[in-house]
Order: structure tokens, then sequence, then C-alpha cells
């Protein structure tokens, strides 16, 4: 690989990472989907997280509204919070059949206790409930600062044994990264992940266009402790911290990593809408036209 890209080059590949990426819409009201639908491509992945305080089947109104829209709805599945193997199977069917959903990230939740049958996202992966209800592709989530409740080790080998498990179900994997506020820090996952586990994709996770204060919440809800930590006790400022937490640098950053390393599996970005849905779709929809040539257009809903 080219050890110093030329600015087009990086341009042209942080294009690519996000119009092969995919976006989560946390908004509960279904009208900034059609904000949305003007701005990203077509079929592009929008994830649908699976709040503590919101029952599971409340999401296929939303899911429903993006499949209209021409968008492929990816809900979250949190092992812990499901109350029954019955409930699992309704959710997963309907969002099949009526949503055409067939990619889910799968992740544990933090409850201290699990609600119902599934201790992990493993013990959901043995049902067989995601083969037999239709869903042939599962992301799994990726850690690139640890994680506060589980040790390094611990999420390495879970990690390794699930894309294990998808390869001898035939079903497809990847691996959709937490954002941080150290993209040096997904990055270097990334590289330890494409000699492990070479040929995984591999989403690299980033926060979207928002306000200082609203990133530091989520960083904080969301369990990403270490660069916030560490720059919080360098004394940086809200106003110096907005320089380490700028989408388009964080891109940048990535972007050169794969422009100059082979061993490679970042195939897009996911962007995480803290700052709203409508808002990280325009940066998204910018950063794509930015190394379109006027001659040429990629497909979007509509013509913009």
């Amino acid at each position: 690989m080219n050890p110093n890209p030329t600015h087009a080059k990086i341009s042209q590949i942080q294009s690519e990472l996000v119009a092969d990426g995919s976006i989560e819409l946390i908004e509960t009201r279904t009208d900034a989907i059609q904000r949305g639908q003007d701005l990203l491509p077509y079929a592009m992945s929008v994830f649908i997280p699976a709040l503590a305080n919101r029952k599971l089947l409340t999401n296929l109104e939303r899911m429903q509204s993006l499949t209209q829209a021409g968008f492929n709805p990816v809900p979250h599945i949190a092992a812990r919070r499901l109350a029954s193997e019955v409930q699992l199977c309704e959710f997963l069917s309907r969002a099949v059949d009526e949503c055409n959903v067939r990619r889910v990230l799968l992740i544990a939740g933090d409850e201290p206790e699990p609600v119902g049958p599934f201790a992990d996202t493993q013990a959901v992966l043995d049902s067989g409930i995601l083969q037999s209800c239709g869903i042939k592709e599962v992301s799994f989530a990726g850690y690139p600062e640890g994680h506060s409740l589980i040790s390094t080790s611990s999420l390495q080998q879970a990690l390794t044994r699930k894309l294990a498990w998808a390869a001898d179900a035939g079903i497809g994997a990847s691996v959709l990264t937490q954002f941080c506020f150290a993209p040096q820090h997904i990055t270097q996952f990334c590289a330890t992940l494409a000699t492990e586990a070479p040929g995984v994709p591999v989403y690299a996770g980033m926060a979207g266009p928002t306000d200082i204060l609203s990133l530091m919440r989520y960083a904080r809800l969301c369990g990403v402790s270490t660069s916030l930590w560490a720059l919080q006790k360098l004394g940086i400022k809200a106003a110096t911290l907005a320089m380490h937490t700028d989408p388009t640098e964080q891109l940048r950053i990535i972007a050169h990593h794969c422009a100059t390393h082979s061993a490679n599996n970042i195939v897009g970005i996911h962007v995480f809408s803290f700052g709203g849905f409508p808002g990280s779709a325009q940066w998204m929809h910018d950063v794509i036209r930015a190394a379109v040539p006027v001659e040429q257009d990629y497909p979007v809903h509509s013509q913009v």
C-alpha cells in the first residue's frame, strides 16, 4: 500500500467508507426518516437500538417506515433483555416478514441479571432461533477500549467463538466497533482483528456531529471511558475536546489506515447519530459528495 497517500486518495476512501457504511436511528418518531431518505444512499443499513425502557415490538413501526423509505433496517437484539424464546421468535418473524429484515446486531445488554433464558449472545446463537426465523447475517460488537464489565481476554475469546459459530452455521458475520475519542484505538483493534479473523468485515463506529455535552453524556452511557478519561485528565476543555471528537477528523484517520495497511478488514463506518438522524445523514451525504466527480452520481432515494 502507498505509505503516503494523496489527499484525493484519502478523500475517495472516506467517501467509500461512508457510502458502504451504516447509521443508527435513535429517534422514536418516524418523521426523521424522510429527511435522511433524501440524503443517504439507497438500501443503506439503519440500525434500531434495543432500549431497556422500550418494548421490543414497538420497534417494528420504525423498521416498517425504514423499509418503505428504501433502507435496510437492522434491529439490535439485547440477549439479557429478552423475556423468552417466544418473544424473540415473534419479533424476528415479524421483522423478517413485515420489514424484510435479514441482519441483526446481537449484543448482550448490560442488565446485572438476565430477564429471561438468555444469559449472553452465545445463548441466543445456540438456540437456533436466528436461522429458523430467516436471519442471514449477524453483526457482533467490538470494543476497541475494552468493556467496563468484561475482561479483554474474555471479550476476545467470546468474539472468536461467535465468529466460529457463524462460519459453522453458514450465516454471514461482521463486527461493528464501539465509538471512542481516540480513533487510533479503533485502527489498532481492527489491525489485530484483521490478523486473527481475516476476511471478517468490520464497520468502524464513530459518533456523528453533535454538541460536546451530549457526546460526553452518551459516552458515559455507552461505557466509552478510557479515551474520555484520558482527555479529561489532561485538562482538555470542551472547546478543545471538539478537535478530538470531530467525525471528519476521525474518518480521515481511519481512511489513512485503510490506505496504508494491506491487511485491513474495514469495509465501512457506522455512525452513532447522537446529534440526531438528519444531522448525521447530512454529514454523511456531504462526505460522499465531496469525492464524487460532478459528472457522476451515486444512487440515492431522490435526486439531490
